[in-house]
């Protein structure tokens, strides 16, 4: 990847012509109510425009709040920040289904649309996804969400939906160098699929690791830039989450340097697969 990345830079999404993600995110997994608006609030004020929530996560309203009000404050268009949401699994009916995905909608109260809505794990059977699937399509159909895809999907839970002639636009996994799931991104890669990494920081497991700190001093940076450099450099869209605004405003500064091959090809040895996860793997469910 070039230097000439940017907190600006977007990559190009799959289905909808002119849809763009920011090739970084703002994560709010398990950020209280309370707090979520106000990390929000300073990752827009730091230069995001891209916020990643999930019914799961019961912040969506507080995301919606924050993104309208700063829009409204900085005469922004609300067309210049994306917004992401999740649903776990399907209701009894796909009218009952497509009626959350629609409260959804509302709670983020932006528009009447967000950006982009994903499955948010395979967990649910081959079923369950198709019906989680056709409910997100009639979604799109009804202009409630720009762009659908998937999160947590292996290799089978991604093939199912291509050989039905469906392809997600993305694919939110655990990506970091611990755990680099490369059948699946060679998969996404292979359909153009856009690649989404959470954890990218690992929650600050490896954060003293004797590599990962030597690259940090070399480049005169912390630990998380570089793993979040790291995850770009790759092309990924890393999606870092902290309520801390120090932490918050330097998670955004990736720009000013750049990793070696070397730097690289020491992260990279690092892949333990499987075994170097730190969230719920649900790739090998049915």
């Amino acid at each position: 990847m070039s230097t000439k990345l940017t907190l600006q830079s977007t990559y190009p999404l799959l289905g909808d012509a002119g849809a763009e993600m920011p090739v970084l995110g703002f994560g709010v997994y398990k950020s209280p109510q309370d707090v979520t608006e106000r990390s929000v609030t300073t990752a827009l004020k730091t230069g995001y425009r891209h916020i990643d929530s999930a019914q799961y996560y019961e912040n969506e309203a507080q995301v919606g709040n924050a993104v309208r009000a700063w829009c409204l404050e900085t005469h922004t268009s609300r067309r210049d920040v994306f917004v992401t949401t999740k649903i776990i699994f399907p209701a009894k009916t796909k009218e009952e289904t497509l009626e959350s995905l629609r409260e959804s909608v509302q709670k983020v109260n932006l528009d009447g649309y967000v950006d982009c809505f994903l499955i948010h794990t395979p967990t649910s059977g081959p079923e369950g996804r198709k019906h989680l699937w056709e409910a997100l399509k009639e979604l799109h159909s009804e202009g409630k969400v720009v762009t659908i895809g998937v999160s947590n999907f292996g290799v089978k839970h991604l093939q199912e939906l291509i050989d039905r002639n469906e392809t997600p636009a993305v694919n939110q996994i655990e990506i970091h160098p611990w755990c680099q799931q490369r059948p699946i991104v060679e998969l996404c890669k292979k359909h153009k699929i856009v690649v989404q990494a959470y954890c990218p920081i690992v929650r600050g497991e490896h954060a003293d690791d004797a590599d990962v700190l030597k690259i940090a001093e070399k480049h005169k940076v912390d630990w998380s830039q570089v793993l979040l450099r790291w995850s770009l450099q790759k092309g990924y869209v890393p999606l870092p989450k902290s309520d801390t605004p120090s932490r918050i405003a330097s998670n955004a500064d990736l720009y000013g340097f750049e990793l070696d091959d070397e730097d690289m090809k020491t992260l990279d040895a690092k892949d333990q697969g499987a075994k170097g996860a730190v969230a719920p793997n649900p790739v090998d469910c049915e």
